[in-house]
């Protein structure tokens, strides 16, 4: 055998089951996105804030949403002083551990919004990831219903900044406390029946997944899917499956509003969860903003375990084809409502809230079906061309470079092995280079510079077919003297823009 140690092996390259890498053209899009919702946010009087991706594992197990837990919903580890940490699972957690650990320093009410990546331990799926991004707006201290109003006028505007017409979207409105209202309605309430309740919930969940006949079931005995599989239901009887049903069937509320304070009249809650639906209905109403673009509808469901209040839901009405090429109406690209409990879980005193929250990816992919991100492409640099080696050379051309981007013109000098020229225009055309300067040793000695429209160059190769129309055409490569470079490269560039609008 030889004593000759083994090669070691190359890491193979491999990403991680359930994130992406990102793309320029990816980041480009989303940052032009997040900045018109920035701009309707911080035209409502929000401020940022910025908590970090990592918190303590107890002040978010409080806070996840249905059945998740630290140990198995979110990515944790143990500090070296044994305290468990965990990334966080959405951002709405660590605004509340925020607000209560700055109280007295924070004026309320307190208006925030924040964007950043979330992370949760699930089972990855097409369109499923473990990180992705949201952007959340939220108002802590402000207990009247017109907050809630507010936060559903601002999405509103959010999704007609981000070009998204009227008619295209609608912000659906329901409240929790009148789900509570029909569940004592039907013999639910007390704590000796929050299970039930919980399995009420969790079935009215699948409302959109399983349709009314697949909620009934799991209202009732249970569900049986096409695998086999049971899944237990929540016990209810026929006449109380029908009241659950008539809650979150409705579709026009204006007719169900009397029969449905009928049927939580003398509930605890019921009465005081219509009459915040009435309110909002009327706020948005009198602002300008009728039902075809806030709409009560108890159809929204949600959320419902999550929230205390009023919960909402932006939903996208128009149609996109899906994956097995069917028509499909695209559906909500963000929800949030009332969450008066969480920050008080730190403070031992009741501090109410409400909040939205956006899915960043998800709208992303919403606005691309409709032709509204990614139109005003970002121009790649202008690159100046290296001729010559020597240092003289290499400090005018990147002498050039540095007046192109002084100017706010994007540029860059070739960085390659610049002694192969072909590369250098091969390179230009990869990246999609708008411009190219060239200067050899004679234009130095002239001083001045080729100007290469690459643009034009391109489609002129593609379409000129004879002497007359290269005459009539835009000059593809021109030489000015040094001093005229930046000049012409905006003239340049101007010409080109204009091109683009009327392509």
């Amino acid at each position: 055998m030889s004593d000759k140690q083994k090669k070691p092996q190359k890491l193979k390259a491999r990403l991680p089951r359930g994130f992406v890498d990102r793309s320029a053209a990816d980041i480009h899009a989303t940052n032009e996105m997040t900045a018109k919702i920035r701009e309707v946010y911080e035209r409502y009087g929000f401020d940022p804030v910025e908590t970090p991706l990592f918190e303590y594992t107890d002040a978010l197990g409080k806070f996840l949403p249905d059945s998740d837990r630290p140990n198995e919903g979110v990515f944790s580890l143990q500090d070296d002083d044994d305290q468990w940490m965990s990334l966080r699972y959405d951002l709405t957690a660590p605004l509340a551990r925020h607000v209560a650990e700055n109280f007295n320093e924070i004026q309320l009410p307190f208006r925030t919004y924040r964007a950043g990546y979330v992370f949760r331990n699930e089972k990855p799926g097409p369109g499923r990831f473990r990180q992705f991004m949201q952007f959340d707006a939220d108002t802590v201290g402000a207990p009247g219903v017109q907050a809630d109003a507010e936060m559903c006028m601002m999405m509103a505007d959010t999704m007609e900044a981000l070009g998204i017409k009227r008619g295209d979207y609608v912000i659906r409105v329901n409240n929790r406390k009148v789900l509570d209202g029909v569940m004592e309605a039907i013999g639910l309430g007390g704590d000796d029946k929050a299970g039930q309740r919980l399995n009420v919930l969790r079935a009215i969940d699948k409302l959109d997944k399983f349709g009314p006949e697949g909620v009934t079931l799991l209202l009732g005995e249970g569900r049986k899917d096409e695998s086999g599989d049971f899944t237990k239901g929540a016990g209810l009887n026929a006449e109380q499956i029908e009241k659950v049903l008539f809650f979150v069937g409705i579709k026009d509320y204006a007719e169900s509003a009397a029969q449905l304070a009928e049927l939580v009249a003398g509930t605890a809650n019921g009465g005081e969860g219509v009459d915040e639906l009435n309110t909002i209905g009327a706020l948005a109403t009198s602002a300008g903003y009728g039902s075809d673009r806030v709409k009560i509808d108890p159809s929204v469901v949600r959320g419902l375990e999550y929230y205390t209040g009023p919960v909402f839901e932006a939903e996208l009405t128009f149609d996109v084809t899906n994956e097995k090429g069917e028509k499909v109406v695209f559906g909500s690209v963000g929800g949030g409502g009332r969450y008066d409990g969480l920050v008080s879980r730190f403070m031992g005193q009741p501090v109410p809230a409400t909040g939205f929250s956006i899915g960043v990816s998800r709208l992303m992919t919403a606005l691309k079906n409709l032709g509204k991100l990614g139109q005003d492409d970002v121009v790649a640099p202008v690159l100046v061309t290296v001729m010559d080696g020597d240092v003289d050379s290499m400090g005018r051309y990147q002498r050039f470079t540095q007046a192109l981007r002084a100017e706010g013109i994007r540029a860059e000098m070739y960085q390659g092995n610049w002694k192969k020229f072909g590369n250098q225009l091969k390179y230009a055309d990869r990246r999609g280079c708008p411009i190219a300067i060239i200067q050899g040793g004679d234009e130095r000695a002239e001083g001045v510079v080729q100007i290469k429209d690459l643009i034009e160059g391109k489609r002129l190769s593609g379409e000129i077919e004879d002497n007359a129309s290269w005459r009539e055409a835009r000059v593809a490569q021109e030489t000015v003297a040094e001093a005229d470079l930046v000049a012409k490269v905006k003239e340049i560039l101007a010409a080109q823009a204009e091109d683009r609008e009327h392509r």
